[in-house]
């Protein structure tokens, strides 16, 4: 029994050594480490380093990988449940993206802190460079500052169509720095916030109901009673419009070679274009029925003989 005892007191005094040899040899690997001084590290050290590191680097690894899948799985689940309640298309697709990158930046704030680097200086930091970021990045910023207003007033929506900084187009999405529009040819345009809000924007579609103008000239020797009737009787022959608000026939005035009419009248926005055209056709083939001339600018050259006859004789 006293031979047992003794054994095992002799394991607990040898494994207790073994322990603080190796966090000795731990510490000191660190310190040299942390001085630079890898020219005095022993096998030894190396050895725990690349062991002590190696495992933590496995395991980073590891953590980026699901939070890269997570914030994805994450992304897209918030971006489908907004969709699903019919929320507003602009801020779920930020909302979506938010998510997915304050997940990444938070695991990588925790590998950072499991690596030994203190997060909480990281303010600090940030606050000391903060002025020398700000003079780098005006542009960025002006960005940044002006899609915040963006997406606060909202002038425009994903799926408008705009006119912005001189591009025509329908809205694809708004990010915090820049606006992607889609024109009508198949072009996307990625414009910078800040060239969007410091102007003139105005939105096509933000009004359900939209007035299509026609103009169109007569003739003088047509009577004006009678083009009226024909001009409001195309507008009856178009079913895309509205009879809310009330359709008119304006005469617009006399012109140096026909009288000026205007037709208009009112379609929903998603009608708009086919409504036009439609309208387009309607006014040339009703004018064209009663024999109304829509006349185009000409000259008129008038010769006086007497002064060729004159210049002749000269």
């Amino acid at each position: 029994m006293k031979l047992i005892l003794f054994a095992q007191t002799a394991g607990v005094v040898e494994s207790g050594a073994a322990k603080n040899a190796a966090a000795q040899i731990g510490a000191s690997a660190m310190e040299k480490l942390y001085h630079l001084h890898f020219a005095a590290l022993t096998t030894e050290e190396w050895v725990y380093i690349a062991g002590y590191y190696g495992l933590r680097a496995l395991l980073v690894l590891v953590l980026m990988f699901l939070a890269w899948t997570v914030s994805s799985w994450a992304s897209a689940l918030v971006r489908s449940g907004l969709r699903r309640v019919k929320f507003d298309e602009t801020l779920t697709k930020f909302v979506a993206k938010f998510v997915r990158w304050m997940i990444l930046l938070l695991v990588a704030l925790s590998c950072l802190s499991y690596f030994g680097v203190q997060t909480t200086s990281f303010a600090a930091v940030i606050g000391a460079a903060g002025l020398a970021i700000g003079l780098a990045f005006q542009g960025t910023l002006s960005n940044f500052a002006a899609g915040a207003m963006l997406l606060i007033f909202r002038p425009y929506k994903v799926g408008d169509v705009v006119n912005v900084a001189g591009h025509l187009g329908k809205v694809f999405e708004i990010e915090l720095f820049t606006t992607s529009i889609d024109t009508f040819d198949n072009r996307r345009f990625i414009i910078p916030n800040s060239s969007i809000f410091g102007t003139v924007i105005e939105n096509i579609t933000y009004h359900p109901v939209r007035r299509v103008d026609v103009e169109v000239g007569a003739s003088y020797a047509a009577d004006i009673d009678q083009t009226r009737q024909v001009l409001e009787r195309a507008i009856q022959s178009v079913p895309e419009f509205v009879r809310d608000p009330a359709p008119a026939v304006v005469l617009l005035g006399l012109g140096a070679s026909s009288v000026d009419w205007s037709v208009r009248a009112w379609a929903r926005r998603d009608d708009f274009g086919a409504a036009k055209q439609t309208l387009v056709r309607a006014v040339k083939v009703e004018l064209d029925r009663v024999g109304i001339e829509i006349p185009f600018p000409q000259m008129d050259v008038h010769v006086n003989p007497s002064a060729q006859a004159d210049g002749g004789a000269g």
